[in-house]
């Protein structure tokens, strides 16, 4: 049943994102690919919704029964647990990735302009990079909840 569930998830997923090609690709208009993007956000959000509404009443049968341990639930909460934190490590890393493009160029010009500068605009780009540390925090913290399976 979990694994009916996970590939009806990743299908929904691919299938509601495949169509932005287009918009990515810069095939379509301004006007065109805002809506593309706001029809396929909402059509995400549906389909998010509906699964985090489906999802309890398929897994319900599984925490009746005795032996929830041997019909693989915790494997399932752990392969979940995993998944969590590398997204929270994946997508902090790219947020402080695109802060420090940023920050970056803007603190060598403002060096470059007066070398007493040096100090505040390192700050900023320290700033972007706190984001990556936070994300792995997070990670850490989550990695440690995960339950020990024996």
């Amino acid at each position: 049943m979990e694994w009916i569930l996970l590939s009806i998830i990743v299908l929904g997923v691919i299938f509601i994102a495949l169509p932005l090609v287009k918009v990515f690709k810069g095939s379509v208009s301004a006007l065109s690919a805002k809506k593309r993007i706001m029809l396929h956000i909402g059509l995400f959000a549906t389909f998010f919704f509906t699964v985090a509404i489906i999802a309890p009443f398929a897994f319900a049968a599984e925490f009746s029964t005795p032996g929830v341990a041997e019909s693989g639930f915790f494997y399932q909460a752990a392969a979940f647990g995993y998944l969590g934190a590398a997204i929270s490590t994946g997508a902090s890393a790219l947020g402080a990735g695109i802060a420090v493009a940023a920050a970056a160029p803007a603190a060598i010009g403002a060096i470059s302009e007066n070398p007493k500068n040096l100090g505040k605009s390192l700050i900023f780009v320290a700033l972007g990079e706190g984001v990556a540390i936070y994300g792995m925090l997070i990670s850490i913290l989550i990695l440690n909840t995960i339950p020990a399976i024996a």
